[in-house]
């Protein structure tokens, strides 16, 4: 074996690897790692990459159903859309380097989960993010702000994906740690699928792409650990993007596979070759030798530690069919990207890493995936809520005016315009409505997106907050007319080793496995991260729902703007729930009581019928109501129509009530006993509550121009962000 620094605990620790955790590789291995070794071993056994306090209660998430191909497990999950076609979808994190590094760390971010898609041979047809900063008077929050989003759209406009959706919030909880969660979707053939398991001894390992350097060197590593006051000592673990690399690397591979060369491939992500390799490996239950010498790089003199650990963006990594090599290569050569045989697969259980003819880790491949740390983490349920203080009067229109012109609610406009969400001429429903929707091209379906969690419901009571997550998407879905198909999920928290926190995590798992079973949404894919603490603060438990559904036509499609004369409906119970309102946070600076109790058989039905209701021609517009309750679901459909709206009724709970299984829609008045009628059939409380028309918002007794709602909802996250 190589000479290279002799392990000390120093250097065990800043692995990432406890006393445990090392006297586990001093049992695999019968001796002392070498320093490439160790790095492996980190990079391998991290949370980022092992799942290690999360997989027990992964596990319990419900995966399957007849329209699930792929589930967790692989680049991203797949899920049947009929006529031989299938959508791949999956939403990750880059939470740590976006922190530390706003454009970079968002780009890539957006660069690595678009490689989960296409890695499966899905062209990517969508985009979405989901964005938490920390307080707006934050010093940092600007910036994190203008970087993250400048990150997103320079990456993804270049790359030439639609972004259709999405979320962004601000919260004090988030000032040491910003979430950038990503998702991305694409579309494949169902015979056309592409995974990830080697099979074949001997068979060719081969390097596709762009070339490695020293960016993002234990980068997986830094995501599985707090900051503290040596943050930018991190910064060299951020990675680089280059968009226009990656577009030509997604054309190469979806030619290349059309020539019949693939075996097996698999994106470098999170801890680059190692994981890449071992993943391939462990999947097919084979070892794997690679020749570092062979590895294209753009840095001089790099060791195999380096080469190992290197996160540099735009590779795969591929098993190859031995007899194709020349027109695999001929692929990539066109392309004008690296194409390089580094290694074979074996027939032992060996991760065999050479350099220069020179041994440089002769690990055992399964111990470093499937035999990596499980931990039963230590947690406690959190605790039950206090009753909610009674509130002082309301002054409804002011309240309003509040909530709409906050940094948390007012318009995402001057987000979303700077990513291109119109590129490849199919987006049909820009993001600002409740789903993104996308026509999948040359068919008369479409696809509807949306991403959703409300981390103070999941701060207060981690079981609703997680079962609201799920139900909000279910909604947001309906709203827009597609029929929910299935989830990925982002699970972001603090520091498991805490039990409130493990617990948190757990509770919100409950939530969420409860929710996706009663509304036969299937999680499929997903990422975890966790460790999203500095000096000691967490963030607010955020488990972010990406949500896919379909309309297999267009006249499916719902929208939020109603028509002038219509008349109102609302769908659902209302009881005036204010506990962890919108209405508590942003005109009271407030976060107490419960989180609103989510019943999903109310959901199911209230969705299926409001569905139904499409169908029937009864139903013109519709939105969900969520943070805010009736009030800012009427303001929103108001704004989108530009035109008045009048809303009856009284006090704070009926208009700012977050109570769920609950939608605003709009109707023909002369249809509007049709539709109350048919919602009873179905066993769904409705009532008219008000009409369209005008040029003011009329919220019982009081009444506020338009325009004054549209200057302070255009302006608000415009005071923060610029």
């Amino acid at each position: 074996m190589t000479k290279e620094p002799a392990i000390t605990l120093e250097m065990i620790r800043k692995h990432g690897i406890n006393q445990a955790e090392y006297q586990r590789i001093l049992e695999l291995l019968d001796r002392e790692p070498t320093f490439t070794e160790l790095g492996i071993f980190s990079a391998m056994w991290n949370e980022h990459c092992s799942y290690k306090s999360s997989k027990k209660w992964l596990r319990t998430l419900p995966t399957e159903g007849p329209q699930v191909i792929c589930g967790p497990g692989e680049n991203a999950g797949i899920v049947d859309i009929g006529d031989g076609q299938c959508v791949v979808f999956k939403m990750e994190s880059h939470n740590h380097p976006s922190y530390i590094e706003p454009y970079q760390g968002a780009a890539t971010g957006m660069g690595g989960i678009l490689r989960d898609v296409f890695t499966m041979g899905a062209r990517p047809m969508a985009a979405m993010n989901s964005l938490s900063f920390g307080d707006p008077s934050h010093h940092k929050t600007k910036q994190l702000v203008n970087g993250v989003v400048e990150g997103i759209g320079g990456y993804g406009n270049c790359f030439g994906v639609p972004t259709v959706g999405g979320e962004v919030r601000f919260h004090k909880a988030y000032n040491g740690n910003c979430l950038v969660n990503a998702f991305a979707a694409g579309i494949a053939n169902t015979n056309e699928i592409f995974y990830s398991a080697a099979s074949g001894v001997g068979m060719p390992v081969v390097y596709l792409g762009a070339k490695t350097g020293r960016d993002g060197v234990g980068g997986a590593t830094m995501a599985s650990a707090e900051f503290d006051d040596t943050i930018e000592e991190k910064r060299p673990t951020v990675q680089v993007g280059d968009p226009f690399t990656e577009k030509r690397l997604m054309e190469a591979t979806l030619e290349l596979m059309q020539t019949g060369a693939v075996i097996s491939i698999q994106d470098m992500g999170a801890a680059g070759l190692t994981c890449s390799a071992v993943e391939m490996g462990d999947k097919g239950g084979l070892g794997v030798a690679l020749d570092l010498e062979k590895v294209p790089v753009r840095e001089e003199n790099m060791t195999a530690y380096e080469m190992m650990l290197s996160e540099s963006q735009e590779r795969m990594l591929m098993v190859l069919k031995p007899e194709k090599e020349a027109v695999a290569k001929a692929v990539f050569d066109k392309w004008d990207l690296d194409f390089a045989i580094v290694g074979e697969t074996i027939a032992e259980d060996r991760f065999l890493i050479r350099l220069n003819g020179e041994l440089m880790a002769d690990l055992p491949l399964k111990a470093l995936s499937g035999e990596a740390p499980e931990y039963d983490r230590e947690w406690v349920e959190t605790p039950a809520a206090g009753q909610l203080v009674d509130l002082p009067e309301v002054n409804v229109t002011k309240a309003l005016l509040a909530i709409m012109g906050s940094a948390n609610y007012s318009s995402r406009a001057w987000v979303w315009q700077q990513y291109d969400h119109m590129v490849g001429a199919d987006t049909v429903v820009h993001p600002g409505s409740d789903a993104g929707v996308v026509r999948v091209h040359g068919t008369p379906k479409a696809l509807a997106f949306t991403s959703d969690v409300t981390p103070r419901y999941c701060k207060a009571n981690p079981f609703e907050g997680g079962k609201q997550a799920v139900a909000e998407a279910y909604r947001n879905l309906c709203a827009t007319g597609a029929t929910p198909l299935a989830t990925t999920d982002n699970m972001n928290f603090g520091n498991p080793e805490k039990p409130e926190i493990m617990g948190q995590f757990v509770g919100c798992i409950k939530g969420i496995a409860a929710a996706v079973s009663a509304l036969d949404m299937p999680i499929v894919s997903g990422n975890v991260s966790l460790y999203n603490e500095t000096d000691g603060s967490g963030i607010l438990p955020t488990p972010t729902i990406g949500a896919v559904g379909i309309m297999h036509s267009l006249d499916e499609m719902i929208r939020i703007a109603p028509n002038d004369g219509d008349a109102l409906i609302l769908i659902g119970e209302t009881q005036g729930h204010l506990g962890q309102s919108a209405l508590l946070a942003e005109v009271f600076n407030r976060e107490d009581g419960d989180a609103p109790h989510v019943d999903l058989a109310a959901e199911r039905k209230a969705g299926d019928a409001l569905r139904a209701a499409k169908a029937a021609g009864l139903i013109r517009a519709a939105h969900d109501l969520s943070d805010g309750g009736l009030a800012i679901a009427a303001a929103d459909m108001a704004l989108a129509a530009d035109t008045g709206v009048t809303i009856e009724g009284e006090g704070a709970g009926w208009f700012f009530g977050e109570d769920q299984a609950r939608y605003l829609v709009a109707c023909n008045v002369a249809k509007a006993d049709a539709l109350l009628a048919k919602l009873t059939d179905a066993d769904v409380p409705a009532a008219k509550v008000g009409k369209v028309g005008g040029d003011a918002l009329t919220l019982g007794a009081d009444s506020i121009p338009l325009t004054s709602i549209r200057e302070a909802f255009d302006t608000g996250l415009i005071k923060v962000a610029v």
